[in-house]
């Protein structure tokens, strides 16, 4: 067969079978969609405009095929990897190889992972395309590339992709990803109000959504942003897509956080579509017998719906009718002296709010003698900041016991975010963004709940959930909290990094930076210089060192910009995630675009090393 004759070269075997099975009319040429299945069949994902740019340069001919050496120069160009050959070749030791054995002492020197032989028989079952190479028990270098880009071998521990947390603690334990004005698709002023909105949430795991709720006609509530052109929706509608789609990302509860601008009588139509929509999903009394004393956990409320709203009175009235003084709480927008007191509340209403009772916040003194383990408050952004700046210690220490919402400054009228990460050192649990508005601080979120089964829920460390704690995450005094480690980052390559726009000219000028979020000593950032006219394999080789004080609530994220002389460089991609969550080694690095939804080929290699720095 002349595909083999005319390949000067020795590929594995493998490849000409793949290439047979791609060459359809069987005219030992390869047109653009034979291409195409010749990829997917050697398994090889590969972005199309790389292919067009490939296939262009290798088709010498310019015969709108690939005959002979012009294939042999397009399998090339597209499994050249200098650094994976360099690092394969100081383990291939058995005939240009990787022997079981070589492979388990690149796994236990390199990768810092306990491996035995018969994982080394695993990964070469699993990996190794060339029947004959797998036949004698070797890993060739396909295969060992093959190997490092499966998802088990990136830089993401495979093991906290699951639930692997306790989830039997109780709630405000946990930071919950939460989101605000979760019906806008756009901004707060004029953007479109749409059930889609909360679809969106939802599936990328939040399990706290906001609903603004005011009286519409024909008796039935609507959701929009009060005073201003936002579009309105349906209460009901609203309620019924949330109903669909609250747990098919998470089975862990659902808080819906009620904003109510409504009267009695469209607040008991509310309660109505809640309990017939949501049904016994709807958490309506205390788990178990009598007056509870602290939060039921995530694993005990799993697939149901907790109200947070006023109530006309503590829920200890329910059991003792002498607690049943009346309350007068508040909203979002009354704290922010936004709008005039809202209207009574309906008491069907009322009682259906168990744990997430919202009050007034008078002081953390006030809070620890006055207020029930249920009764949470609400903080704008500029009041928590101030909070978690100049009381870190009392805030982290508040939260060990209830429960605080924060959500973004009225101010932002075009739905932008705020940096979550302080008010997380200082234990609040729905820290709230604007799901619907791409940003870094969106992309930190995403990186934060991106671990544990994508659940939505993420276990504080256990310094933040002992009411004595002496944790501060400003002044950081020694305790268990400060287990300082020096961070080794090397950024060795980047593949198929996609343009940033569609000018033919605008291939990218990659530059890649490393940031570290956390308590304030861990903050930090570094960039690489930037690669000219190259997204297809650019190499930097360039190595970062960091200090983290606080592991346990630090994130590490990678970010990847067009580089541009005359403005701001242009984002490409990023990948955010927990700092305790790295695996050692080289590893490839996945990015993710503006909406944080993978980048099917692109990505990053690195090497990555963790040290005590003791």
């Amino acid at each position: 067969m002349r595909f083999k004759r005319s390949l000067h070269h020795k590929p594995s075997s493998w490849i000409f079978s793949c290439l047979s099975k791609a060459d359809k009319n069987k005219d030992d040429e390869l047109n653009p969609l034979e291409v195409k299945d010749f990829l997917s069949l050697i398994n090889i994902k590969v972005d199309d405009e790389y292919v067009k740019m490939l296939f262009k340069k290798c088709d010498k001919s310019q015969s709108g095929c690939l005959a002979g050496g012009e294939i042999k120069h397009f399998y090339e160009l597209l499994t050249h990897r200098e650094e994976i050959e360099v690092i394969y070749g100081e383990y291939a030791k058995t005939t240009g190889f990787m022997s079981p054995q070589n492979l388990v002492d690149f796994l236990m020197k390199e990768q810092r992972e306990k491996a035995t032989l018969a994982d080394a028989h695993k990964i070469i079952e699993d990996f190794e395309p060339d029947e004959n190479v797998k036949g004698k028990k070797l890993l060739s270098k396909d295969g060992f590339l093959m190997f490092l880009h499966n998802p088990d071998a990136m830089i993401l521990n495979p093991d906290h992709k699951e639930v692997y947390q306790d989830m039997s603690q109780p709630l405000n334990y946990y930071f919950i990803s939460s989101s605000h004005n979760t019906y806008l698709m756009e901004d707060q002023l004029k953007g479109p109000s749409s059930t889609e909105a909360f679809v969106r949430a939802l599936l990328k795991g939040c399990r706290c959504v906001e609903l603004d709720c005011w009286d519409g006609s024909d008796n039935e509530p609507v959701i929009y942003h009060g005073y201003t052109l936002t579009s309105k929706i349906l209460f009901k509608d609203a309620i019924k897509e949330i109903n669909e789609y609250a747990f098919k990302t998470s089975e862990y509860p659902v808080i819906l956080s009620l904003e109510n601008h409504c009267s009695v009588e469209q607040q008991k139509v509310m309660a109505h579509h809640m309990k017939s929509i949501l049904g016994s999903a709807l958490i309506t009394s205390p788990l178990g017998d009598g007056m509870p004393t602290n939060f039921p956990s995530p694993e005990e409320l799993k697939g149901k719906f907790l109200i947070k709203e006023k109530r006309l009175n503590k829920l200890e009235a329910a059991f003792a009718p002498e607690a049943a003084a009346h309350d007068t709480d508040v909203t979002e927008e009354e704290e922010s002296s936004e709008v005039e007191q809202t209207p009574k509340q309906a008491k069907e209403l009322s009682d259906m709010v168990i744990y997430c009772k919202s009050v007034h916040f008078n002081g953390f003194e006030d809070a620890r003698k006055n207020l029930s383990f249920y009764e949470m408050s609400s903080f704008g952004e500029g009041k928590a900041l101030k909070l978690a700046e100049e009381s870190a210690n009392a805030y982290v220490r508040h939260n060990t016991e209830k429960l605080s919402r924060i959500y973004p400054a009225g101010s932002r009228t075009d739905s932008s975010n705020y940096n979550p990460v302080p008010l997380w050192n200082a234990g609040c649990q729905i820290v709230a963004l604007n799901f619907q508005t791409n940003s870094t601080y969106m992309d930190v979120n995403q990186g934060r709940f991106l671990v544990n089964g994508k659940s939505g829920y993420i276990l504080k460390p256990a310094f933040m959930r002992d009411a004595a704690t002496e944790f501060d995450p400003v002044t950081l005094t020694r305790g268990e909290w400060l287990k300082h480690k020096t961070l080794h980052v090397m950024i060795i390559s980047a593949q198929q990094l996609p343009k940033v726009n569609n000018k033919n000219s605008s291939i990218v000028d990659p530059l890649v930076k490393v940031e570290v979020y956390g308590v304030q000593a861990d903050v930090a950032a570094s960039e690489t210089g930037a690669v000219d006219n190259n997204g297809l394999n650019p190499s930097w080789n360039e190595n970062f060192q960091f200090d983290v004080y606080v592991p346990e609530l630090a994130l590490v994220r990678f970010v990847v910009e067009d580089y541009d002389v005359s403005s701001d460089n242009e984002f490409v991609g990023q990948y955010t995630l927990p700092f305790n969550s790295l695996k050692m080694g080289y590893r490839h690095v996945p990015l993710l675009n503006r909406n944080g939804d993978l980048l099917p080929s692109a990505g990053l290699f690195v090497h990555i090393m963790v040290l005590d720095a003791e």
